[in-house]
């Protein structure tokens, strides 16, 4: 979201050999999320191969809505609820720091106690998206969370994503002081330890004060939203270099984002992400 909003590919992934052991919550039996079976427990894992995305390659950012990829287009994000598109490279994006609107009874009636939840006891809301923060505070509560994300980061990877996108590493900074940078860091990290696990690359999903940790995270590559418009696609460079994938919503964004970092894959999306038929979809590509 702006600011907060395997198909394989011959001859253009490229592939890292990366080492993970699934922790205690990735060992435990999952929870399912909406409409997701339960899947089965995960265990620990030998050195797994992970195909990351290729450099530079065009990219289209679907999360609003899959439809037909542009012809040129080799790298395609979708939200977990679609089916990858054949042939590209897909990132499944996962919404892992705050709860869907549409998904929030559903946290009430489950998951009631992983709600964040202010001294008074009302639910903390990131009020631009009108999403409830996701309670990430404490040991126990982000195993919890673990155990539900990440089984619906196992099946990103069973419907044959190649990576997956955690959303909302930065809700930590909307969440009126009860969240901070080091518990963000540490459910990340149990993220990727998940992600890892089920065969998935996983994505730094915006967030420049945390790029310079990424990679003890775990994090193989950025998914960053206007960081041509505030000047700071250069943080994640840093860390990634080449693979960082951007999205820009306005003109002036996406023509700073092209000019100042041409080897990246760019793309300029309306800020609803919607598909091709509804009048506010907008895409470009540089």
């Amino acid at each position: 979201m702006p600011q907060h909003l395997r198909s394989w590919l011959p001859g253009l992934v490229a592939l890292i050999t990366i080492t993970v052991a699934v922790g205690a919550a990735g060992a435990c039996a999952a929870s399912s999320g909406p409409d997701e079976p339960p899947p089965s427990s995960s265990t620990a894992a030998a050195p797994l191969d992970v195909a990351l995305p290729p450099a530079g390659a065009p990219f289209d950012y679907q999360i609003g809505g899959p439809y037909m990829p542009h012809a040129e287009t080799r790298v395609v994000s979708r939200d977990r609820g679609a089916a990858p598109a054949p042939g590209l490279y897909n990132i499944c994006y996962v919404n892992a720091f705050q709860a869907q609107p549409d998904e929030l009874d559903w946290w009430r009636s489950t998951h009631p106690d992983l709600l964040l939840r202010d001294r008074d006891g009302d639910e903390v809301v990131d009020e631009e998206w009108d999403e409830v923060l996701l309670d990430v505070s404490a040991p126990a509560a982000r195993a919890a969370l673990a155990d539900v994300v990440g089984g619906w980061i196992d099946g990103c990877a069973r419907h044959g994503f190649d990576a997956v996108e955690p959303d909302n590493l930065d809700s930590y900074t909307r969440s009126r002081g009860l969240l901070d940078r080091a518990d963000a860091t540490a459910f990340a990290t149990l993220l990727a330890e998940r992600a890892h696990g089920a065969g998935l690359a996983i994505a730094q999903k915006n967030d420049t004060d945390l790029a310079a940790e990424g990679r003890s995270i775990g994090f193989d590559f950025a998914v960053a939203e206007e960081c041509g418009r505030w000047d700071e696609c250069d943080a994640y460079t840093a860390t990634y270099g080449a693979l960082v994938l951007v999205i820009e919503y306005d003109d002036e964004g996406f023509a700073a984002a092209c000019d100042g970092w041409p080897e990246l894959a760019i793309v300029r999306r309306d800020v609803d992400v919607s598909a091709p038929g509804d009048e506010a979809y907008d895409y470009s590509a540089c």
